[in-house]
């Protein structure tokens, strides 16, 4: 049995929600290992679309276990909304098929603030978060101050942790003039749903354990983008976890040797949200015809995506930083109408080619892209299922973008249905 890791190549948005739904079906287990609710999955099945944010893919499947690791930050508000939303849809969500690390982080409201303040301040240098206070959280994470999903059990603890972690805060806050924050009604609070989120709460690591003697399959999730990861992405544009897959093991406490496969999401074209370099940014017609017809707008929050030709470079990168075996291609369909489609092969720096990113903002701002060219197809590939079906030109883009990258292309994706996929390899299977 292989167990899986599913991360996006490019900068989030690659369309994981519907190769993470296909693979969950043939999982037993699929866990989230990272990030927070600042990531969304779309998933359609049977005409029914679902936007999930905390919640694993997996929940909206029956006889399937969904686990949220500790390597995520937990709002707990926002994980009850999630829940009812799902369960207004005829999805049972109980302690039978969702746990939640003991361990993992809570985000609470003074987080989400903060984010703002910085965020509203930062003028220029803003890094276009979504305000959701997933950086703060880890912050706290990391700084030892942090409230964890454990910490609801005793009232006592509680308010030491509180103690602890709203000196720090209110400092900040009182020195850019703002109002302290009050703890005792976050504690009431926080007691008030303590039960609903407790009720989840188990040592993930060792029902991980348990999985794996029973020889159940086990589908990682990543959220966001390998170039939005906190140590190899465009720092400080970026994420404020590590989204390669080696944090598969660090956000469950399975160990590494409990991944065998590891499959890239990778669109036909590149995308970005929020603020940093982008070398292969399309603004003009090109881009926003990408941006229309891919629907280039945000799960979480609806904002628009900026669009650009395939780079090459950033994701033979991130191949080789995450341990990539094969690639999930997505929303090939939405080049159809272009005449001649583009890839990045190298950049230029002061002058000089570059084969890789460097990883000084100032060098990333500068680069300029250098392109290989393709003719474009003019016709429609949407719902193709084989790849003998796809023109000469569709083919032959597909062949050099796999030959440049370096990793086989498990799969092609050519609409946004699940059942519009060409099937190469399986990575549970290989």
């Amino acid at each position: 049995m292989k167990n899986v890791v599913v991360v996006g190549s490019q900068w989030g948005d690659e369309g994981k929600g519907k190769i993470v739904d296909w693979l969950s079906e043939q999982a037993d287990v699929i866990i989230r290992f990272q990030g927070g609710h600042n990531a969304g999955h779309t998933l359609v099945i049977n005409g029914e679309t679902y936007k999930l944010r905390l919640l694993p893919s997996g929940i909206v499947r029956k006889e399937k276990v969904s686990i949220i690791g500790n390597g995520v930050v937990i709002d707990p508000w926002a994980l009850l909304d999630e829940i009812k939303e799902i369960e207004s849809k005829n999805i049972s969500v109980g302690v039978d098929n969702l746990i939640i690390s003991e361990s993992a982080n809570l985000i609470l409201p003074f987080h989400k603030e903060m984010d703002e303040i910085r965020e509203d301040t930062a003028g220029k240098s803003k890094i276009g978060t979504t305000r959701r206070g997933i950086g703060p959280a880890y912050e706290d994470k990391v700084g030892r101050r942090s409230i964890r999903v454990m910490d609801l059990r005793s009232e006592k603890n509680l308010d030491q942790r509180l103690d602890s972690v709203l000196i720090h805060h209110n400092s900040i806050r009182k020195g850019l003039g703002k109002k302290i924050f009050e703890k005792e009604k976050l504690k009431k609070d926080l007691l008030k749903i303590a039960p609903e989120i407790l009720k989840f709460s188990q040592p993930v690591w060792l029902k991980i354990d348990q999985f794996k003697r029973q020889k159940k399959k086990i589908l990682f999730e990543g959220a966001q983008g390998i170039l939005l990861d906190v140590d190899h992405g465009t720092y400080p544009y970026v994420t404020s976890s590590n989204t390669v897959a080696s944090s598969a093991a660090t956000g469950t406490g399975c160990g590494v040797d409990s991944i065998q496969y590891v499959l890239g999401i990778t669109k036909a074209y590149t995308t970005r949200v929020g603020e940093g370099p982008f070398p292969t940014e399309l603004k003009n017609n090109i881009g926003e015809l990408l941006g229309m017809k891919g629907k280039e707008f945000g799960t979480v929050t609806s904002r628009k995506r900026r669009c650009g030709w395939f780079d090459g470079v950033l994701v033979r990168q991130t191949i080789k930083i995450s341990g990539i075996n094969g690639i999930a291609l997505t929303k090939l369909d939405v080049l159809d109408d272009l005449d001649e489609i583009n890839m990045c092969v190298e950049y230029r720096l002061d002058g000089k080619k570059i084969d890789y990113l460097p990883a000084s903002v100032e060098d990333q701002l500068k680069i300029e892209p250098v392109y290989k060219s393709f003719p474009g197809w003019k016709k429609n590939t949407s719902g193709i299922k084989n790849i003998k079906e796809l023109p000469d030109e569709a083919k032959n883009y597909i062949y050099a973008i796999e030959d440049f990258i370096g990793a086989k292309i498990a799969s092609i994706s050519t609409s946004p249905e699940r059942e519009d996929t060409i099937l190469i390899e399986n990575p549970f299977k290989t």
